[in-house]
């Protein structure tokens, strides 16, 4: 069984060609700067089209399952609200889109979901049935598996809201509404922000930077520029910290670290962990932190697990 798969993530759209728990192919288009999702309808459907042709199919498709970055509930089909991205998608008939194009059914969900969601079929998360992730990235997104079921909530909240737990409450307005949210301290989205409000930082390296990242956050820490070293800390104890909020919340068995953080070298899973340890409350030991397997291939590897779920169940 194979399907298409989108994950609609803050700087890139991941295309996908999926076969089961197998990633046939892939691609990425560049989304910054992109408000309007009709705009980038085109792209995607010419970039799916090549994938599928590159790839070879077998004509077997389960449909299309999108990743978006906004309230999502599947079990209507329906985008429900969007927050600084692709606005427009609230008024756009995907399902139509998706059957005009590849003829094909679809089913959409929430981004950081979808993720969660491909590392408990395929990655990290196979066979555990009580699993948090937590993906580090543009925001930060987070989903739960809960007794073997993937979370939504009677309003398709649930789950999904981690990076809006407040890290602070005297911190930085968060697009979302409210303040001091985890990703408005250490998202990467926020991090330019922080960064320039930052004491000493017109004397850092990273002022030559028209937008840093956490790319560059961490290499300037490795090479010694003080601000880089006190942001890149201060992000470690925020993720930390809502890594044992998460955990008192959901009471997993793992709590899986993704996203684009993951690929610097420096050991925030060991650093995480050290703080589960020390922070959380528990009558049975500690939840275990380990890193996502899959990648930016997540989301599109939670495309068939989507596609085949009974949403007449579907009532968590």
């Amino acid at each position: 069984m194979q399907a298409l798969a989108l994950d609609m993530g803050g700087s890139h759209i991941g295309c996908g060609v999926v076969e089961g728990d197998r990633l046939l192919g892939s691609s990425s288009i560049d989304c910054r700067g992109a408000l309007s999702l009709a705009d980038m309808l085109p792209t995607i459907a010419h970039t799916l089209r090549t994938l599928q042709q590159s790839v070879g199919t077998s004509g077997h498709w389960a449909g299309m399952a999108i990743g978006f970055p906004g309230i999502v509930d599947a079990r209507t089909g329906r985008i429900l609200s969007a927050l600084k991205k692709y606005e427009d998608a609230l008024d756009i008939d995907l399902a139509s889109w998706v059957r005009n194009e590849f003829d094909m059914e679809l089913r959409v969900e929430n981004d950081a979901r979808m993720a969660v969601l491909g590392e408990y079929f395929a990655g990290a998360g196979k066979g555990i049935k009580n699993l948090v992730m937590m993906t580090l990235g543009t925001g930060i997104g987070t989903g739960v598996i809960l007794n073997a079921n993937l979370l939504r909530g009677v309003h398709a909240h649930a789950g999904c809201f981690g990076g809006h737990m407040a890290a602070r409450f005297d911190g930085r307005p968060c697009h979302c509404g409210n303040i001091g949210c985890a990703e408005a301290e250490a998202g990467g989205w926020s991090m330019p922000l922080v960064l320039r409000e930052w004491p000493g930082f017109p004397q850092s390296s990273l002022a030559e930077i028209a937008s840093p990242g956490f790319r560059e956050l961490f290499a300037h820490a490795e090479l010694g520029d003080r601000v880089a070293s006190q942001v890149w800390e201060r992000c470690l104890h925020i993720w930390a910290a809502t890594a044992v909020s998460l955990i008192h919340a959901y009471d997993p068995q793992v709590l899986l670290l993704g996203g684009g953080v993951m690929q610097n070298p420096y050991p925030v899973v060991s650093f995480v962990q050290d703080y589960v340890n020390q922070h959380t409350w528990s009558s049975w030991g500690k939840a275990r932190v380990c890193a996502a397997a899959l990648g930016n291939s997540a989301a599109l590897l939670g495309a068939i697990p989507l596609l085949t779920e009974d949403m007449h169940a579907a009532t968590v």
